[in-house]
Parts: C-alpha cells; structure tokens; sequence
C-alpha cells in the first residue's frame, strides 16, 4: 500500500510488544510536570500555535469540581499548543497525503481547546471537534472568539451539509463554518457518519485526539470511539474503489504520566491498530519523548489487509 509505504519512512518500527514499547519511553528521564496544565487557576490563558497567538479561555471550577465523568477537559493542556502547530505544520510529513482542500478531520476529546481546529481549519474541507457536552460552551467562545486569527490567512471550505446530531446545532462558528463542534461521549454516544455534519462527506481522512487518557476508566471507551471513527472509512461508498486506499489514519499525542495507564491503553489499541510511534526526528523538541511526550500513529487492522 503506497499510502502506508510513504508514512512508515517517518515513523518506528511497528509497535509488537507494549510492555516493551512502555519501558523504553519510561526508562529514560521524564520531566517533572506534575499533570501538565498550561494554568490551571487562570480563567484564561494566552498560547502560540504555528506563530498566532490565542486566547483560551477555561474553567478552573469545573477542574475541581465532583462532576461525574470526569473534567479535565476543562482546562488547556501543555501538549496542546505544541500539538496543534505541529499537526498544522505544512512539513508534517505525518499528515502531508492527508491534509487537503477535500479532508475531513474529527478530533476526539478536545475539551475547551480549538487549537488544532484553528490551525488546521483554513487547509480541510470539515474540521470536526468533539467532546462531552460541559465544555461546550467554552470551546465555542474560543472558536468564535478566535476565528479571526485563523481566516487572515488560507482559505476554508464551507462545509454544504448540517449537523444531523440533533444535539449538536450550536456547533457551527458563524466566521468560519467547517469547523463545528459535536457532543460525543465517548461511553454513551454512538460514532455514524452524520459526525461528519456534511451531505457530501460519510467518513474521515484523519482522527486526531491530544492527551485523553488520564486513567483505566477512559481507555476502552476511548479506543473504541477510535476505531468506529476511522471505520466509518471502510464503509464509505465513495472509497469503495479508491485506487490509491487511503486509509483513514489516526493520530494520538500524549504526555507521558503513568506508565501503567499508558500500556493499558496501547495494548487495547493495538488490538484494533497496526501502531507505530512518530520518529523524534520529524517532532518539534517541545513534542519528543526526552520532553516527556510521545506521538503515535494507527491505522486499523482491517485497513491493512484491505489494502494488501
């Protein structure tokens, strides 16, 4: 498969083992970051993605509030900006067959943070951000607040098609609207091709997700929604007879905490995944496993064989 052939230059030997992929990135020196917030006592913050400058602003009593199901979405994370300008970057070779004036890209987990969304947004045709419904007020006055930053430069691609979420009908910012923000908890939603908020569009050229997995609890869950996401490409007519099959590729950025909760989750996704980790050497330093973050990237199992 051509398209895999081009990103494995830029990546790792395939993950086999997750034991051993977990104690290589643990027994190296991690920075101390304590969990790895931006601030987390400040109801805004300023951050650079990709030279602009944003504000966020989040919620520091939702952070340490009781409320069930977690909220830590509340908050920016520290990978974050990093990400996001990383994931934008036009000499991301990750992405580079990816990223394209027709993509459509579902980010998973995004809390009160569009940042990849702004910065990826002018290059795709649909950016869909996605997460449980109390960040939603938030991470929509950070897309409609900060819009302006994004649209001085590049151009976007309206998407033609609504919502059919019924629960996401405030997800579009007015400025700008192929980027959308969509409830999906991932424990009680169900991923179908109507995430995409497009007629034209019935799956995703790329899932991306940033520092969503804190405990146990969260990785089934969280591994599933990946892989129905990227599965929705396996049934999409459109590609029933793409010659080049392009699988849908998803893209997880971490910090690395504890290393239990960290092979949890990687054993569990390699059992849908083919795994590779990015290569350090096409990673920002601020991204690298020496900085204590770690990239990988996965392709379904079933893609692979499809292709082969």
């Amino acid at each position: 498969m051509e398209f895999v052939d081009s990103l494995l230059v830029n990546l790792e030997p395939e993950v086999e083992d997750a034991e051993e992929e977990t104690f290589m990135l643990y027994s190296q020196p991690i920075p101390s970051m304590n969990l790895g917030f931006v601030d987390s006592r400040a109801t805004s913050v300023d951050v650079s993605v990709a030279d602009r400058d944003y504000t966020i602003h989040q919620s520091p009593t939702v952070l340490s509030s009781s409320r069930a199901g977690g909220t830590t979405g509340a908050v920016l994370w520290r990978i974050a900006p990093s990400f996001a300008s990383w994931l934008s970057s036009p000499s991301n070779p990750i992405l580079v067959n990816t990223i394209h004036s027709n993509a459509s890209i579902l980010e998973l987990g995004c809390g009160i943070s569009p940042l990849s969304a702004l910065a990826l947004g002018p290059r795709v045709a649909r950016y869909v951000l996605t997460d449980q419904s109390y960040v939603q007020r938030l991470v929509q006055r950070n897309l409609d607040e900060n819009l302006s930053s994004t649209l001085s430069s590049g151009t976007s691609t309206p998407t033609s098609g609504r919502g059919k979420k019924k629960r996401s009908g405030h997800g579009h910012g007015a400025a700008q609207p192929n980027i959308r923000f969509t409830i999906l908890d991932w424990e009680t939603d169900e991923v179908t091709p109507s995430l995409t908020g497009s007629d034209e569009a019935h799956s995703f050229d790329a899932v991306v997700a940033c520092d969503c997995v804190y405990n146990y609890a969260l990785v089934d869950p969280f591994v599933q929604a990946c892989a129905d996401a990227c599965r929705l490409r396996l049934s999409d007519e459109a590609f029933a007879n793409d010659e080049e099959k392009r699988p849908c590729v998803c893209v997880i950025g971490q910090q690395l905490r504890s290393d239990e909760v960290f092979e949890s989750w990687l054993k569990a996704f390699s059992t849908s995944f083919h795994v590779w980790r990015v290569s350090d050497s096409v990673l920002p330093a601020e991204l690298q496993s020496p900085a204590g973050f770690v990239v990988h990237v996965g392709i379904l199992r079933d893609e692979i064989k499809k292709g082969d």
